[in-house]
């Protein structure tokens, strides 16, 4: 009878790189990280048409969310998240598609004199304004312009015969392609606002959670800093359009331009957004000199750059930085190379990304 050959320990037998050798758990680490950053970027990348809605999104739900937290806490809407959500998604709609909706009805009640004003154009020209026979200068060298140029029919000029051209048509095919998208865009906005509301704190929950898990109690923190930063930047932005609104309108109604009403909430939106408030006074202003108003004009013109001065450069800067504990510089360079870098977004962008650094230099001086 043979002998069989002794089997050799189960030391013997493993792999020289088994699962527990250390070297081999430090590579299988490695491709996990970079498998895990693979597969993200992927998604990222599929989803990317997508991300500017989501950061909207996250924007409006960080600057609602103390809102959403005290409505939850009320014994009335207890228990109510989808009422809520939907409640707080509608009011938002209503926010843009209300001044949007009045707008666009205005501008159809004002078409048919607006098309006829540019067929007497077409037949007779532009007659010269009675206010530059009133300028304190350049009175005979604009009026010579005007009547060369502008005073003639302007039926067989250049420019008008430019309005019927593939130019136009070019444009209005563009514009309305791009208000179909942001139409679009604003959707898929309200519907991912509408998610996020849904889910209320059990969302901010994980977001902690993960936080936590991934960069400690200091990365969880530092997440809790952006948020109150995109939180004040809305706070400041909001609170200060309403104001240069409210006191732009009264400077309308006392210059006795027409529509104040919608001429006010116009200019309290775009004063939302940094600067663009003299968009709105100055083509005001441009209407009342068109009119022969020029003290009106004048007045107007320089009371809106001061209301805007004081407001951009001094109001908006402290409300966001005594929210943010920001100083004013980091503040309006957040606010400004925020907008320049990433467009309207990075208006919120900006300040959060300048409390990370404020946060961070904290942290090394301390």
């Amino acid at each position: 009878m043979t002998s069989r050959p002794p089997i050799a320990p189960p030391e013997a037998q493993q792999n020289p790189e088994e699962p527990d050798d250390p070297a081999c758990l430090i590579r299988q680490k490695r491709a996990s990280v970079a498998l895990y950053i693979g597969l993200v970027l992927l998604a990222l990348w599929v989803v990317r048409d997508f991300i500017v809605v989501v950061a909207w999104a996250g924007v409006l739900a960080i600057a609602l969310w103390p809102l959403l937290r005290k409505v939850e806490s009320h014994r009335w809407f207890s228990g109510r998240a989808t009422l809520i959500a939907t409640a707080l998604t509608l009011a938002i709609a209503l926010l843009v598609v209300l001044p949007v909706g009045i707008g666009i009805a205005q501008a159809f009640r004002e078409a048919h004199d607006m098309s006829e004003w540019f067929k007497n154009a077409q037949e007779n020209g532009i007659a010269v304004p009675d206010f530059i026979a009133h300028l304190p200068f350049g009175t005979q060298q604009i009026s010579t312009w005007w009547q060369a140029n502008l005073a003639q029919p302007l039926r067989d000029t250049a420019a008008m015969k430019g309005l019927h051209s593939e130019t136009v048509m070019t444009l209005g095919r563009r514009f309305g392609a791009r208000a179909a998208h942001a139409v679009t865009v604003f959707g898929f906005m309200l519907v991912t606002l509408f998610v996020i509301f849904q889910a209320g704190p059990r969302l901010s929950g994980a977001l902690l959670k993960g936080a936590r898990r991934g960069f400690g109690d200091d990365g969880a923190q530092l997440l809790q800093h952006m948020a109150t930063a995109v939180r004040g930047t809305v706070s400041g932005l909001v609170v200060v359009g309403l104001c240069e609104g409210a006191l732009l309108g009264a400077a309308y109604f006392v210059t006795g331009l027409p529509h104040v009403a919608l001429l006010a909430f116009v200019t309290a939106i775009a004063a939302m957004l940094p600067f663009c408030a003299p968009l709105t006074f100055g083509l005001a202003a441009l209407w009342l000199l068109t009119q022969g108003s020029v003290a009106g004009a004048i007045g107007l013109a320089v009371f809106g750059s001061i209301v805007v001065f004081v407001a951009e450069h001094f109001v908006r800067p402290v409300l966001i930085g005594n929210s943010t504990r920001l100083p004013f510089l980091l503040v309006l360079f957040g606010i400004l190379g925020g907008a320049e870098t990433f467009g309207l977004l990075g208006i919120f962008i900006g300040p959060a990304l300048m409390t990370v650094l404020m946060v961070l230099w904290t942290d090394i001086v301390r």
